[in-house]
C-alpha cells in the first residue's frame, strides 16, 4: 500500500530498528527511522501523516514519555508500542495514554503489519472525510440565507408547501430555491443532498446558527 503515509520507527537498538524498517519497506510502506524519541520530536513540525512504532524502553525519553508528550501537544497520531519480555505493565500504561496497540518481542511480523495497515487505513479514511466535509462547507457558503432555510427544510423531510408556509413564500418560489440549492451543492438527487447535509454538519448546533 504505497501512499503518502509514513511509519516513524523509533528504537535505540540499531539492529532492531533496521530490521523493522526492512519489514515495512518490503510491504511497500514508507519509513523514517530515529535512534531516540527526542530525535523524532525534532522533526514533527510538519509531521507527515502516518503512524509511530516505538520501543518502550529507551534512553533520554521512554516510549511512555513520548506518548505523553504527543498527547499534551495535541498530536493525534497512532502509536504502536514494542515492549520487551515482562514489560506488560508498561504496555498497559501505554494503552492508557492512547497507544493504538502493543507488541511483545519477539512479535509476529504479519500481525504487526496488519496493525500498521489498519492504522494507516483509518488515517486515510479520516483525511478523506475531512476533505469531503471541507468541500461541502465551501458549497454551503455559497447559499443565500433563504436557500439555507429551504435546504434545512428539505433535509428535515418537509414538502415544498410546508416550507413555503413556514417562510411565508409561494411553493413556486420554494421550487426555485430548491433548484438553486441542488445546483450549488452539486447534488443529483434529494437523497444525495441529505447525505451531503449530514456530512457537512447542517444538523450540528453550530452549523444551524451559522448565518450562511
Amino acid at each position: 500500500m504505497k501512499s503518502s503515509a509514513v511509519v516513524h520507527v523509533i528504537d535505540d537498538d540499531d539492529a532492531a530498528r533496521e530490521s523493522l524498517a526492512f519489514l515495512l519497506r518490503t510491504a511497500q510502506i514508507d519509513v523514517r527511522t530515529y535512534e531516540t524519541a527526542p530525535a523524532f520530536l525534532a522533526t514533527i513540525k510538519p509531521l507527515l501523516p502516518g503512524c509511530v512504532i516505538t520501543d518502550v524502553r529507551m534512553p533520554e525519553m521512554t516510549g511512555i514519555e513520548l506518548l505523553r508528550r504527543l498527547r499534551e501537544s495535541g498530536i493525534d497520531i497512532p502509536v504502536i508500542v514494542i515492549t520487551g519480555h515482562g514489560d506488560i505493565p508498561l504496555a498497559v500504561e501505554a494503552m492508557k495514554y492512547g497507544a493504538a496497540d502493543f507488541f511483545e518481542k519477539p512479535f509476529d511480523d504479519d500481525a504487526l503489519l496488519k496493525t500498521v495497515h489498519s492504522a494507516l487505513n483509518r488515517l486515510e479514511g479520516a483525511a478523506q472525510k475531512i476533505a469531503e466535509r471541507a468541500a461541502l462547507n465551501e458549497r454551503l457558503a455559497t447559499l443565500t440565507a433563504r436557500e439555507r432555510q429551504v435546504l434545512e427544510g428539505l433535509v428535515a423531510g418537509k414538502p415544498n408547501k410546508i416550507i413555503a408556509f413556514d417562510y411565508d413564500i409561494s411553493p413556486r418560489t420554494v421550487e426555485i430555491y430548491r433548484a438553486n440549492v441542488m445546483t450549488k451543492m452539486q447534488a443529483a438527487s434529494l437523497s444525495e443532498l441529505v447525505r451531503m447535509a449530514i456530512i457537512a454538519g447542517v444538523f450540528d448546533d453550530d452549523a444551524k446558527s451559522s448565518p450562511l
